[in-house]
């Protein structure tokens, strides 16, 4: 009994200390987005790094985020088209387009495109920041009169603020065309049947949606990022653990934030 009770002393308490761990991660989280926001409209600005930044996030990722709606679209206008031919009927197929249009704008091309960020972006700002955190040249930016938030944090969000909603449409279009090419191309859907409903059904609204949320995945990305990087800790290994942590997070935060916004959302204007 005496052992019994020992345990579920040591459980209780570690439960309680993770739960304050994360409390406290996310107020710091908050904070960072805080200051980072109230940072956009101070000055300096760091317009050189923002530059590189608007490069880094969006240009260097036109490659992956191409690939990835393409074959996103293809494999969305595979599943449609055998959906419709077996379970409506063969001549059905036409009607696919609009469906796809709207699950590939609204959905799937988000959250592919705020994966892939995470995954290629993400990593590379708590990376970069972490390794200025352990080789203490945050320390002597503040020394030299600087604020690491403004001249590091402020010019990746703003860039992840524009690029993100921007490769959201770009990949729109590329995923969109991919299911079109899978249809009308490979399977011999009627062509003109195909785009009228897809025009018909599909509106600007959703295209907005998507954006909306590659605004809010942008924000998220960019903060989780360089929030890992300033509170790295313990050398090379400290780099790693926040540049994996870093990945995770931001995915998860993606994934979750997608279904609240979804429901937050109206489906048409």
């Amino acid at each position: 009994m005496k052992a019994e009770s020992i345990e579920n002393k040591i459980k209780s308490q570690f439960q309680e200390r993770s739960l304050y761990q994360f409390f406290s991660e996310l107020a710091q989280v908050f904070d960072l987005a805080v200051r980072a926001c109230r940072g956009l409209f101070q000055k300096p600005f760091e317009k050189a790094i923002f530059v590189q930044q608007l490069e880094e996030v969006g240009v260097n990722s036109l490659v992956v985020v191409a690939l990835t709606a393409a074959f996103g679209g293809l494999v969305f206008g595979l599943q449609s088209y055998l959906g419709f031919h077996r379970y409506i009927g063969p001549g059905s197929e036409a009607q696919t387009g609009s469906i796809i249009a709207v699950g590939l704008s609204r959905e799937l091309i988000p959250i592919l495109v705020g994966l892939m960020v995470a995954g290629r972006v993400g990593s590379s700002m708590a990376a970069e920041i972490g390794t200025m955190k352990i080789t203490e040249q945050i320390d002597a930016l503040v020394s030299l009169g600087a604020n690491p938030v403004n001249y590091l944090v402020v010019p990746r969000t703003l860039a992840s603020l524009i690029m993100v909603p921007a490769l959201t449409i770009y990949g729109d279009f590329i995923g969109i065309f991919g299911a079109y090419a899978y249809n009308v191309l490979l399977m011999h859907v009627n062509h003109t049947l195909y785009v009228n409903l897809t025009l018909k059904y599909f509106q600007l609204w959703d295209i907005s949606v998507g954006v909306i949320k590659a605004l809010v995945f942008g924000l998220i990305i960019a903060i989780i990022g360089c929030w890992q990087g300033l509170t790295t800790e313990g050398g090379a290994e400290g780099v790693g653990r926040a540049t994996t942590k870093s990945v995770v997070v931001s995915s998860i935060s993606i994934l979750i934030l997608n279904f609240f916004i979804s429901k937050i959302l109206p489906a048409t204007l």
